[in-house]
């Protein structure tokens, strides 16, 4: 599954991707950089640590995300 969610500070979207099949999990954020990880835990925690939905132009993009992937952690969310 992917996410984009259009941020505040950068007219192009943060990405998260999340592929089980491949095992990709990735993050870009607004500053074009990117964050990889080791499984679907480690990018949840990741997003729950660094964003909030105030970061971006559409809180409900965000919310809609977590609302997807809190399969891989529900306790935190």
């Amino acid at each position: 599954m992917e996410f984009y969610l259009r941020s505040k500070d950068n007219a192009y979207p943060c990405v998260v991707t999340i592929d089980e099949d491949n095992g990709r999990y990735t993050i870009r954020k607004s500053d074009s950089s990117g964050e990889y990880f080791n499984s679907p835990k480690e990018l949840v925690a990741w997003i729950m640590e660094n964003w909030q939905s105030e970061d971006f132009l559409d809180r409900n993009e965000f919310e809609s995300m977590l609302s997807e992937i809190k399969v891989y952690f529900p306790i935190i969310l």
